[in-house]
Parts: structure tokens; C-alpha cells; sequence
């Protein structure tokens, strides 16, 4: 009973007033919960009132959430959740072991949506231990950004990136600039900055840090060998100088974001980075994207992350096929292209329409969707403990590019308690898998 006051006390906090239908019209009200706000919001919008005027059975209406991850599990834990809610790809593996997510292989199968549709890697991250939660939305990957001004001033060809990570660093050297008294005004790249890629940095050699079960790979040689690298870091730029730089630095989403005001040549960002250089930057800003490198020793197609939003129906919902009509509807060419047209992304789809790409403000599109499809783009870490293992990750990696910690030994503690974690989750997963499989199988 706590959960479920709790789950009516949120109702009423985002607006359970409207639960009522909207001119009593007799169509079937669809609650959707949305995390975007601002233009994201609005395209999205656009995107529900044009369903809603293609027929005359279903009303969408969609209600922006903040802190959806919690929001929605508290909702669907008292048993009152909305009918569609609009979540991150990552915390899919947590929502389907907690039994928050209706399987969606039938009602996506009734509604005639395949897996060739899709760029591989987004239907893949939609499906958990072997059944489909969700459909994509907007997509990103990541890619290398760069300055090209700070290229120019550094002697550098401001058309040519860093082709392998050692070209990165050598780069990185010609670009970094101190002050008279020793400081750093300017670096080349910075582990930290962004920072938000940190748990899937290990792809770049070679591997990931989970084995998809209940097993970390920080112990295998990918991890080993990106925990190294990042040391490199305070030993040649000093992990307290670093620090400093980085207090220095503004908000992401202003004119004071480092990379826009010179204070970092180089950053590993996805497609959405044009939108706040339109924004924020100076109009003469120039900036490149490519491939972020591997180490020399790693050849091959380039290696990139990749992420998207989804859509998923909640366990419970009220209305999950008239719910699936409307996710339908967004997986069509033509809503899909207007959601992320609007958003200035690609879509997850495999075909697009003429002139997508060549009418999209983005000057870089198609180096995204080349590498949405390269054979070596893997999904975000989606651990069932990913928001303890990033905040863990966090801490160590930065005693690590302060100088404080050396690269084993961070990396041994990560495992170790992040193991510990693991192990306790997978057994609590172990203890229900074989009813929630068996009724999954049978609902699907």
C-alpha cells in the first residue's frame, strides 16, 4: 500500500486532473509520459497531433515528466502507470528485470514492424534477454569533434583528424598551451570533458566491460589497457593543472562550453553537438566530425557507441494496443523523419526518404548514420546496475586522471565492488527468471 500512495501522490503532482477524456469524444485516451521538454517536446508534440487527427478512435496525450527513470517505476510499481512512456535504451536491462515493461515481440509483429527496418544496432538495443521492450525514437552515436581554428593555429590541417589514437596524442601535444606561470590555457583532448562516454571507453580497445550476463570484464585487456591511457593523462599534462583548466570551464549549454571557446580542441560528442554549436558557439565557429581513433594496433571499420530514446509500454498499462498504434505510427518513414528532422538527428530506420540527408541542417549527418552502421558501433552499456557503476566509475577514474590512484589499482576497485554489485542483482534476478521467461514466452 505505500507504493501505491506514493504512486497516486505522484499522479497528482504531474497532473493526474487530466486523466479525464478530452471533450468527451469517445475516443480512447493514450497517456504518454515524455522526458524531453523545449524543442525536443514540441517536435515530439507535433508528432502526436498529427496522429491524433489521422483517426478518430485514439487520443495521445503526451505530459512531460522530469526524472522519468523514477517517476515511471514508482507509477507501474502501484499499478498506475501510463500507457506509453518515453525512456533512455540504457536502463532497459533494470526496467525488464524489475517486471516494469510489457514484451512487445506480438503487438510489434501485429503491427508489421521487422527487424530489417532498422540499422542493426537500435533494434538490438530494444531487445533483452531474447524478447523485444521497446522501439526506437531519435538516435546518436558518437563521434570525434574538432576545432578547426585551434588546428589551423596549431600547424595543424584543419581537414585532417587524428587517423589512430597515437596521432590523437600527438595532436593533442601541438594543441596544448600553458600560461607564463606554468598553467594550462588549452589542451588537445581531455579524458573528462565531456566525460559521459567514460563506461563505454574501452570499446575503443577492443571490448566492452560487461558480458551481457552477470560478469564485469574490467579484468580482461580492452579495460586494462583504457584505464592505462587515461594515466597518461596527469602524467604529462598533471592531473592537478587538469583540474584547474577544468574549473575554468562554463556550462555545456552556453557560450562558455570549453569547446566552443577554445579551451579543448577535441571531444568525443553525438549527433546532437550541432544543435548547441548553432546555439552557442560564435557564428564563425568551425568544427569537424569523424571516427573517434583506436590505438594503431586495433585496424578496422571505426568504432563507435551508439544510443537512441524508446518508446516502451509500461507493465500494466490500460491501453497497450491502442498504445501500440501509436508507436507504430512513429516508426513510420514519415513520422520518424518529422520527429528527428525536427530534433536535427538521423533516424534509426535503414531506409530514408530522398533528401533526408541532403536537405538536414546537420553538415555532418551522413558521417553518423555511416557509423550507426559500421560493423564495429556497440550498444550503451545497459547494465542492470549502470547508474551505480557510472557514479563508481566517476570516483575512481577521476582519483585516476588526478594522479591519485594508478591505473590497476582503479581499475581492480571498480571491479571489485562493482562486481559485488553485479552478483547481488544477478542473484536476485536468478531467483524469479524462469516464471518471468516462461510468462513472457507465453505473452509473446
Amino acid at each position: 500500500m505505500p507504493v501505491f500512495a506514493a504512486a497516486l501522490a505522484l499522479l497528482h503532482l504531474i497532473g493526474g486532473a487530466a486523466l479525464a477524456a478530452p471533450g468527451g469524444d469517445g475516443r480512447v485516451v493514450v497517456e504518454y509520459w515524455e522526458k524531453w521538454t523545449g524543442l525536443e517536446a514540441d517536435v515530439m508534440q507535433g508528432v502526436v497531433d498529427d496522429f491524433n487527427a489521422s483517426q478518430d478512435r485514439i487520443f495521445v496525450r503526451m505530459l512531460t515528466v522530469s526524472r522519468m527513470d523514477q517517476k515511471m517505476m514508482l507509477a507501474t510499481a502501484g499499478g498506475v502507470p501510463p500507457d506509453i512512456a518515453g525512456l533512455w535504451a540504457m536502463y532497459l536491462t533494470s526496467y525488464v528485470e524489475n517486471n516494469a515493461l510489457m514484451p512487445l515481440d506480438k503487438l510489434a509483429r501485429e503491427a508489421g514492424l521487422h527487424e530489417d527496418d532498422y540499422i542493426p544496432v537500435f533494434w538490438q538495443m530494444c531487445r533483452q534477454k531474447g524478447h523485444l521492450w521497446a522501439l526506437p525514437t531519435t538516435p546518436t552515436v558518437t563521434a570525434l569533434h574538432w576545432n578547426k581554428k585551434m588546428f589551423r593555429a596549431a600547424g595543424l590541417d584543419p581537414e585532417q583528424p587524428p587517423r589512430t589514437l597515437e596521432e590523437l596524442e600527438e595532436f593533442n601535444e601541438r594543441l596544448t598551451k600553458r600560461a607564463a606561470d606554468g598553467s594550462l590555457e588549452q589542451i588537445g583532448h581531455m579524458p573528462q570533458e565531456p566525460g559521459w562516454w567514460t563506461r563505454d571507453f574501452s570499446n575503443w580497445f577492443g571490448g566492452p566491460v560487461w558480458d551481457g550476463g552477470g560478469r564485469l570484464l574490467l579484468d580482461q585487456q580492452p579495460s586494462i589497457d583504457h584505464f592505462r591511457w587515461a594515466a597518461t593523462y596527469p602524467q604529462r599534462f598533471g592531473g592537478d593543472d587538469m583540474n584547474r583548466l577544468r574549473g575554468a570551464f562554463g556550462n555545456f549549454a552556453s557560450p562558455q562550453n570549453p569547446f566552443f571557446n577554445g579551451k579543448v580542441a577535441m571531444i568525443v560528442q553525438g549527433v546532437w553537438m550541432n544543435n548547441f554549436i548553432r546555439q552557442y558557439a560564435e557564428p564563425d565557429f568551425e568544427y569537424g566530425v569523424a571516427p573517434f581513433p583506436t590505438p594503431a594496433a586495433r585496424p578496422g571499420p571505426p568504432v563507435s557507441v551508439a544510443d537512441c530514446d524508446v518508446l516502451v509500454i509500461p507493465n500494466g498499462a490500460r491501453h497497450p494496443r491502442e498504445a501500440m498504434e501509436f508507436i507504430a505510427y512513429t516508426q513510420t518513414r514519415a513520422a520518424m523523419e518529422k520527429l528527428c528532422l525536427g530534433q536535427k538527428k538521423f533516424t534509426p530506420l535503414r531506409e530514408v526518404s530522398p533528401g533526408f540527408v541532403e536537405n538536414h541542417p546537420h553538415p555532418y549527418l551522413q558521417t553518423f548514420i555511416d557509423l550507426a552502421n559500421s560493423p564495429n558501433v556497440r550498444p550503451i552499456l545497459a547494465l542492470p546496475t549502470v547508474l551505480q557503476y557510472s557514479n563508481d566509475l566517476a570516483t575512481y577514474m577521476n582519483l585516476l586522471l588526478l594522479g591519485r590512484l594508478g591505473p590497476d589499482e582503479a581499475r581492480a576497485a571498480l571491479q571489485e565492488r562493482q562486481q559485488r554489485a553485479l552478483d547481488q542483482k544477478t542473484e536476485r534476478w536468478n531467483r524469479v527468471k524462469d516464471k518471468r521467461l516462461a510468462r513472457w514466452r507465453a505473452a509473446s
